[in-house]
């Protein structure tokens, strides 16, 4: 694993981690809100393993991505974060994006003056999302201002709101998704974040669903079967605009896909990726 730097948008320095042969086909893996790019590690892991090129950054203000001095976490900052990394790179990437990440990164394709891919993954997000459940998932990372006075108690946090997923024994590797501030453990990304300037679904619906129309590049959607926001009716929604697409529903797992049944999320995006790039 290497360690890689990006500048984004109005200077601000991306994070990421690399895996791979240099000279392979790009995959940029792009996290969810209030995660960080280690939750891609086992994708990839397996992804680099099968002779692609994977990166996998820290949104701004997440991991170890600069905090927005100006806390401009909106979907034009992020999407202009996004163009940055894609127009660095020496060939067409496949972008596979998680909740906010799908949501740039189909934002950024449906622009005029889009880049080219040769593929788009959105996983557990699409153009129409249910409300309920992203009131539950804000209200999740608006929780807990105060910190935690452990990682035990960051677990528990976690275990309530996933009830997909086993609380684990061992909860240390929880700790890389903590920062430590005068003796409490705080999420490892900027609280502003939740502020006033930050990407609101429901205002970018209209963008998402003109960009989903207008799309030509290979397309899968992975959706965990349990998922809060992405339900029948979302997924239906998705292959009207799109009914090109296709359409992986992974049993068993909520919102937090590749996290809850990450053997199955891994075999989807590489069975879809060797197709698209003619290795199946």
């Amino acid at each position: 694993m290497r360690k890689r730097r990006f500048v984004g948008l109005k200077g601000v320095t991306l994070v990421a981690d690399e895996a791979g042969p240099e000279a392979g086909a790009p995959i940029l893996l792009l996290h969810g809100g209030g995660q960080t790019r280690r939750s891609w590690k086992n994708a990839v892991t397996r992804l680099a393993a099968e002779g692609y090129l994977v990166i996998a950054p820290d949104t701004r203000g997440h991991g170890e991505s600069d905090w927005a001095g100006d806390a401009d976490y909106t979907l034009e900052a992020l999407v202009g974060d996004l163009r940055a990394m894609v127009n660095t790179l020496p060939a067409k990437p496949a972008l596979v994006g998680a909740s906010l990440g799908g949501i740039t990164a189909l934002s950024l394709l449906g622009e005029h003056d889009a880049p080219d891919v040769r593929a788009l993954v959105l996983v557990d997000t699409a153009p129409r999302i249910d409300m309920e459940g992203a009131k539950k998932i804000t209200a999740f990372m608006s929780a807990n201002a105060n910190g935690f006075a452990s990682v035990e108690d960051a677990a528990d946090a976690v275990a309530a709101y996933n009830t997909n997923r086993s609380r684990p024994k061992d909860v240390s590797g929880l700790r890389r998704n903590l920062r430590e501030v005068d003796g409490r453990l705080y999420w490892h990304w900027d609280p502003a974040f939740m502020g006033t300037k930050r990407i609101e679904a429901g205002v970018s619906r209209p963008r998402l669903e003109s960009a989903a129309k207008r799309l030509d590049v290979p397309t899968l959607l992975v959706r965990g079967a349990l998922s809060d926001l992405v339900g029948d009716e979302q997924v239906d929604h998705f292959r009207s605009l799109m009914p090109q697409a296709s359409f992986v529903d992974v049993a068993g797992a909520g919102h937090m896909v590749a996290g809850d049944h990450n053997d199955a999320f891994n075999d989807a995006i590489l069975a879809f990726l060797l197709r698209v790039d003619g290795r199946a």
